[in-house]
């Protein structure tokens, strides 16, 4: 079953993939490897902004994760590698949070749990999920992806 039909039987909708937001590339192919910059969560065309343990909950930063993450497959749609996918090798999670907030792992959770619903046992991955003091536009959370390509 090709990806574009497994997102339609999961009911899911990918979003338009995101411009730059300044001088990268939004995704680089190198060898057989895919490289996607971090991507900023949209829900219903609007960025989640804030941080985490202050104006925003565990639940709305679980999905910004999961908008993250379905950017980065709009990403991976727009350079025609979606169904190139052989692996999620690795996630990296950044949660805009307070101090004392220590549930990033939790938050990043979102844009995992769709990876491996979307492309199963290909979609568990090596991650990190790192708390920070701001991201770019206050996002809530970015999350960057390396994912190994079949051969087309």
């Amino acid at each position: 079953m090709s990806i574009e039909a497994k997102l339609e039987e999961l009911g899911i909708t990918l979003p338009e993939a995101a411009a730059p937001v300044a001088s990268y590339q939004p995704l680089v192919v190198s060898g057989g490897t895919a490289y996607v910059s971090g991507q900023l969560p949209f829900v219903d065309g609007n960025l989640v902004t804030g941080k985490l343990g202050q104006e925003v909950t565990l639940e709305r930063g679980q999905e910004a994760a999961r908008a993250c993450g379905l950017m980065i497959l709009a990403q991976l749609k727009a350079a025609g590698l979606l169904d190139r996918v052989e692996k999620i090798v690795k996630l990296g999670g950044f949660v805009s949070s307070v101090p004392n907030f220590t549930d990033q792992p939790k938050v990043v959770n979102g844009c995992s749990d769709l990876m491996a619903e979307v492309f199963g046992e290909a979609g568990r991955h090596a991650r990190s999920a790192v708390g920070v003091p701001v991201l770019p536009l206050d996002a809530a959370v970015e999350v960057d992806a390396i994912v190994a390509l079949r051969p087309a």
